[in-house]
């Protein structure tokens, strides 16, 4: 049976034709929509048997020259080609401290108290909230309280649907976050039991999830339909620390004197609109 590895290995070949490889197709009928396995094992400098036995789950570990050189050759962005380095190279060691309720970092909590004319969302491992700023309920339409799922909310709350207008887009990303999160700790079983539920609930997801996309969730566009302050538009961006990776800050940014500034400003003089889910 496939690896994790090698079923992510053949998802990035089925999706690159022998053209945008640069190589002459190897003759003869095809099967695949991609590249062969031939092929691939060809542009990497691997015998078709040994590039054969990573992508069937015989080899699940390989230098980091062979993961460069497939990264090189399948052409992968940088996070795709993190994750597979996470695959090619599984962490063996699992830290009991993992499963302790995380804190939030008090450096970003007090970023967060100078930003208070956006909304703002730290969050923990597998997407769970730490803080919240004052406006993100108000535009959400969810009063996400510290321990909370911010990525079950998105899934299984219908008001997410409803109101993110780009909800498609932005759950996708999602989805190829917690896939890039499980590569990265393939022992989490918290992590893992999430995403089964996610897949058993939301067709959406098991579909994204085996598209096998991986994302990172540092930039992405958020449109959002308030019932009563209208479209409100924000660009999405996350920070994090170094030293405390598994924590991210995320800041709803807005372009200056848009009307979604002007509409903040004034739900932040005024109590013009709340924060009832509609």
């Amino acid at each position: 049976m496939p690896s994790e590895l090698g079923a992510f290995l053949r998802s990035r070949r089925d999706r690159l034709t022998p053209a945008q490889a640069g190589i002459t197709p190897v003759p003869g009928p095809r099967r695949v929509p991609g590249l062969r396995k031939e092929e691939l094992a060809r542009l990497v400098g691997l015998s078709p048997d040994h590039y054969s036995r990573v992508e069937q789950g015989r080899q699940r570990t390989m230098p980091d020259d062979v993961v460069e050189a497939l990264a090189r050759a399948l052409r992968l962005d940088d996070v795709e080609r993190a994750h597979l380095r996470d695959l090619a190279a599984p962490s063996r060691r699992w830290d009991a401290g993992w499963e302790a309720p995380q804190r939030a970092d008090p450096g970003l909590l007090r970023l967060m108290t100078a930003l208070t004319h956006v909304p703002t969302l730290l969050l923990g491992r597998r997407g769970e909230v730490l803080a919240a700023g004052p406006l993100l309920a108000p535009v959400l339409g969810v009063d996400l309280q510290s321990g909370e799922s911010f990525v079950r909310w998105l899934f299984l709350d219908a008001d997410a649907r409803a109101r993110i207008v780009n909800w498609p887009d932005f759950a996708a990303a999602a989805v190829g976050a917690l896939r890039y999160e499980v590569g990265r700790h393939p022992r989490d079983r918290r992590l893992l039991a999430l995403v089964d539920e996610l897949r058993a609930a939301d067709p959406d997801v098991a579909r994204w999830w085996d598209d096998r996309g991986v994302a990172d969730r540092t930039s992405v566009a958020k449109l959002i339909d308030h019932p009563t302050a209208g479209r409100l538009e924000f660009g999405i961006e996350a920070v994090s620390v170094p030293h405390d990776p598994e924590q991210r800050l995320v800041v709803y940014t807005v372009e200056p004197d848009s009307p979604t500034e002007r509409a903040l400003w004034l739900r932040l003089v005024s109590t013009q609109w709340g924060h009832s889910p509609s």
